[in-house]
Formats: C-alpha cells, sequence, structure tokens
C-alpha cells in the first residue's frame, strides 16, 4: 500500500553544548565560575553599542556556560521549591576534591546549600543553584 511512514525518527543528538543563564552582573558571575570554580574564559560578546551582552566559560568534558547580561533583579527563591524548570548546574568533581572543594568555598564566602553523601550545594552570586558531586564515588 502506498501508505506514509509515521515511524519516529531518533535525532542525531551528540552530546552537550551549553546552558545559558542570565545575570545582572555578568563580571561578578563570570568571576564565581571562572575563579572559583576554574571554568577557563573562552570569549566575550558584546552589543553593537560596545557594552557587555555575554561571557562564556568553559565546562570541563565539553560544552560551555554562556553567562548572558540582562539588566532585572535575579528571582528570589528557596533552594528546594516545587516549581517546574531548571533547577540547578550540578558539575562532577572528585572524590578526593571535596574537602578542599568545601574549604575554597568557605574562604570565598560562598555559604553551602546543603550537603549530601555525595554532592555540596552551593548558590552563585546572583542565586543560581549549582552542585558539585562526586555521586556514585564514595
Amino acid at each position: 500500500m502506498g501508505g506514509q511512514d509515521h515511524s519516529i525518527r531518533v535525532m542525531d543528538v551528540q552530546g552537550f553544548h551549553h546552558v545559558a543563564i542570565q545575570a545582572r552582573d555578568v563580571e561578578r558571575v563570570t568571576a564565581f565560575y571562572r575563579d572559583l570554580l576554574g571554568f577557563p574564559e573562552l570569549t566575550r560578546h558584546l552589543r553593537p553599542d560596545g557594552t557587555l551582552r555575554s561571557i562564556w566559560v568553559g565546562v570541563p568534558g565539553g560544552g560551555f556556560l554562556a553567562i548572558e547580561a540582562v539588566s532585572g533583579p535575579p528571582e528570589a527563591s528557596p533552594f528546594r521549591h516545587e516549581q517546574p524548570g531548571l533547577l540547578l548546574l550540578a558539575f562532577r568533581m572528585a572524590r578526593a576534591s571535596r574537602a578542599g572543594v568545601v574549604e575554597t568555598f568557605a574562604r570565598a564566602g560562598v555559604p553551602l546549600e546543603h550537603e549530601t553523601r555525595w554532592t555540596v550545594y552551593v548558590r552563585d552570586p546572583e542565586g543560581n543553584r549549582v552542585a558539585l558531586s562526586h555521586h556514585p564515588e564514595d
């Protein structure tokens, strides 16, 4: 029969590319990821008027984080909530690095929001939730 092919085709997704977050103070948020977490700054993008539009930092293992400039205030919300949408950015760390990570956050004045057996949770300067995890490595 001359029917149509209605099968679902699998896309050729090749991995993580980037995540974009919006920030009122792009430089301050970039410093958190670049200087504290050690993500290399890749590029800066300017608007036609010469003002900063975004800074991209590389994420170890591939892809990048695009920190995009906006003018509105950050949304205040509890660390855990019931609203749909992006909850946090979780990055991998080695189990042996955990104590150093916790110490580095303490020295930088970044409070721990929560800790589990495998993961340390903090917020970046504008309240975005960030996790560093060594799951499932004990």
